[in-house]
């Protein structure tokens, strides 16, 4: 079997537990190694972790100690060229971290904890830091399933806004049907 996704396509990859849905992610992102087969993104071989590739994941995985901002930085201080940029860049990674929180609706919750945050606002704030260092492909690994209803639903909003705004590859694994079918061009 073989999968192809177009450059800036939105994808869902649907199916029940154990079938290989984040598996497929993690060997998109290099996360993870093939043991058979050809992984190819852009033309080439993934061999190891893509540096232009943006998760997020069912769970927050916010760190605790960090505030809501420095979350929304950590892979500018990781991921190069970010990580070589000279100190005196670190006012404009702010403010394009603080622009990013207010297109998700965070902008008064930078300086906040991420335990001060409810599961929705911690789940746009974990898009924002997938987004912060312009990646070509977003793989999103059930990012609303811990959600209630309302606000998944709300959040699909938020994607599909931030999507149309900064065009780039999203991959979704999601059990949720119509989750897929509101968001994605391919299910």
């Amino acid at each position: 079997a073989s999968l192809s996704v177009a450059k800036d396509e939105f994808v869902a990859i649907v199916g029940p537990s154990g079938c290989g849905k984040s598996t497929i992610l993690k060997l998109i992102s290099g996360l993870v190694r093939t043991t058979r087969g050809v992984v190819r993104v852009g033309g080439q071989d993934v061999r190891g972790p893509l540096k232009n590739v943006g998760m997020a994941f069912q769970n927050s995985t916010l760190l605790p100690w960090r505030n809501v901002r420095d979350n929304v930085l950590l892979p500018l201080e990781i991921v190069e060229p970010y990580r070589s940029q000279p100190k005196s860049e670190a006012a404009a990674k702010r403010k394009r971290a603080d622009d990013l929180l207010a297109t998700v609706g965070l902008a008064d919750f930078g300086d906040r904890m991420p335990w001060q945050l409810s599961g929705g606002m911690q789940q746009r704030a974990q898009l924002c830091r997938a987004l912060i260092h312009e990646p070509s492909i977003l793989l999103l690994d059930e990012p609303f399933g811990a959600l209630d209803a309302f606000t998944r639903e709300e959040l699909w909003g938020v994607l599909q806004n931030l999507w149309m705004h900064r065009k780039c590859t999203v991959i979704l694994v999601t059990h949720e049907l119509r989750e897929a079918v509101y968001l994605c061009d391919t299910v």
